[in-house]
């Protein structure tokens, strides 16, 4: 991650908005793209298959499928739980708002900031949704842990800019690494950052009462190859957060007089690269036809350019739009 100044953008129904736009400003130094490929498996392929011991899948049992039972009642809370409500947090289903806010790091907030941008262009935005980025860049997951940072000062004058308050924001996309991908030996160092992840979500649910839904989000493929084994492995503190909470830890339940909101991928966005063959428009880099070329990236190989941004905003607008758990809120 960078620490750079970046835009703060809101939306509501189509039409985003830009409250305070700074350039993003990439990196001039000549790009190696070599590091085509690591090697690793995606979880979603990986399936009932490991890694150092672990089985993949995005949930238990080796599978890319929510459990029935977690998917049901993640649609219950959507129904029923996410609703547009007035500024002190009561339902107003006329002039009510539902917000979702983003939490995380300079990838996070280029691509979030996407995302918003391409929520313009879709016509089927519920009227009642206002859309604010929250992430910040150079603030990874440690500093999210704090609940006296600066980060979360930061949020809630987002929010007040946006005509919002706290006890509106109801969804949550959360994407989150450790500084420098520096989690260190596997699997000690995703299974910490996953405890990382759960007081974020914590801390988020503390701030703010009717948040009832956290979708988090998998690491993108990087091409610098010291940062590659902790941006993999991400994706697996993502994982073992979500089945946590599916298997029902205490510190992680949900719903009235839980600790945190329901969680679920969202989405997964790891990738080997352009595949096992290296080559653009060959093997791609998993089996849903999804690959990171390095033209996707910065020239610092690590942060998204505007073609990897628009990926990403598309996975997420593709999510919220045909997930049963999303579209009673995000759909109109």
């Amino acid at each position: 991650m960078k620490i750079t100044r970046t835009a703060t953008f809101v939306t509501t129904a189509a039409t985003a908005v830009a409250l305070a736009l700074i350039p993003n400003t990439a990196a001039t130094a000549a790009t190696d793209c070599s590091y085509t490929k690591s090697g690793k498996v995606p979880l979603n392929d990986l399936g009932t298959g490991t890694y150092q011991g672990l089985q993949g899948g995005l949930y238990p049992g080796g599978s890319n499928t929510r459990p029935a039972a977690h998917n049901t009642a993640g649609e219950d809370i959507a129904h029923n739980q996410v609703l547009p409500r007035n500024a002190a947090g009561q339902v107003d289903l006329v002039n009510g708002k539902v917000v979702l806010i983003s939490i995380g790091m300079s990838n996070t907030t280029q691509e979030f900031q996407k995302f918003i941008q391409t929520t313009g262009a879709y016509a089927n935005l519920n009227s009642k949704l206002v859309i604010v980025d929250g992430a910040q860049g150079g603030k990874d997951a440690n500093t999210w842990a704090n609940p006296t940072d600066a980060t979360w000062s930061v949020l809630a004058s987002r929010l007040s800019a946006a005509g919002v308050t706290p006890a509106q924001v109801q969804t949550l996309w959360l994407k989150e690494q450790i500084l420098g991908e520096n989690l260190g030996a596997f699997p000690t160092g995703a299974q910490n950052l996953s405890t990382t992840l759960g007081t974020i979500a914590r801390n988020a649910r503390a701030k703010y009462p009717n948040l009832a839904l956290g979708y988090v989000a998998s690491r993108i493929y990087t091409y610098d190859p010291a940062r590659s084994a902790g941006a993999y492995q991400q994706g697996w503190a993502v994982k073992k957060l979500i089945q946590d909470q599916i298997n029902g830890a205490s510190n992680l339940t949900y719903g009235p007089g839980g600790v945190a909101p329901w969680l679920s991928w969202g989405p997964y966005m790891w990738a080997d690269g352009l595949g096992s063959d290296g080559v653009a428009g060959g093997t791609p880099g998993r089996s849903d036809g999804l690959e990171w070329a390095c033209s996707d990236l910065e020239s610092d190989r690590v942060h998204p350019g505007p073609t990897g941004e628009q990926k990403v905003a598309n996975l997420i607008l593709n999510q919220f739009s045909t997930d049963s758990t999303t579209t009673p809120w995000f759909n109109k």
